[in-house]
């Protein structure tokens, strides 16, 4: 079986990103084939559409690990009922010049962490509308909303025990979905 790189984008800056950490917690039950990366968004300046073709160092090297990996995971928190413009901002960047997106046609999945009670539902589906535009097959059950409770992250990091089962069949979902569309 051959390996699926896995771009993993993580729509908050924040050091103790629930999102970071629940990332962090998914790629630890990649089954066979798939290998999670993180790909940084942090740096990346905002969109201008004046630099096109003639991007900056950090948006060909963004656009590069995009471009390497075979399917992508997104997971975004809700900011306002969105998602955060650092998030968009990172897919405008790879979707940039016109005609030379680097996401068209890679399988995606999307999930996401907050402490409300609806967990990212709203940003999500605005998420899903942009990776619908950008040509990207998203993965559409099951959908993977999560509220930051304690024991979702066990001690060591990983998904705790109340919520592994759910997390892990929506990984073994995503790597279906990831291999059916290569």
């Amino acid at each position: 079986m051959s390996q699926i790189k896995v771009a993993v984008i993580v729509g908050s800056l924040r050091k103790d990103s629930f999102n970071r950490k629940f990332a962090d917690a998914i790629a630890r039950l990649a089954p066979e084939g798939l290998v999670f990366e993180q790909v940084a968004i942090d740096s990346l300046p905002l969109y201008n559409q004046d630099h096109d073709g003639n991007e900056v160092d950090v948006v060909k090297q963004f656009r590069a690990q995009i471009q390497s990996a075979q399917a992508v995971l997104f997971l975004t928190p809700e900011y306002n009922r969105s998602i955060p413009g650092v998030l968009k901002n990172a897919l405008d960047q790879g979707s940039r010049p016109y005609g030379k997106s680097v996401w068209a046609g890679k399988p995606a999945a999307v999930a996401g962490v907050s402490v409300g009670a609806i967990g990212t539902a709203l940003a999500q589906q605005h998420l899903r509308n942009v990776l619908a535009y950008l040509d990207m097959p998203t993965l559409a059950q099951p959908e993977i909303f999560i509220q930051a409770k304690d024991g979702l992250f066990a001690e060591d990091g990983s998904i705790g025990a109340g919520s592994r089962d759910f997390v892990n069949g929506f990984v073994q979902k995503f790597a279906a979905w990831a291999r059916k569309h290569q």
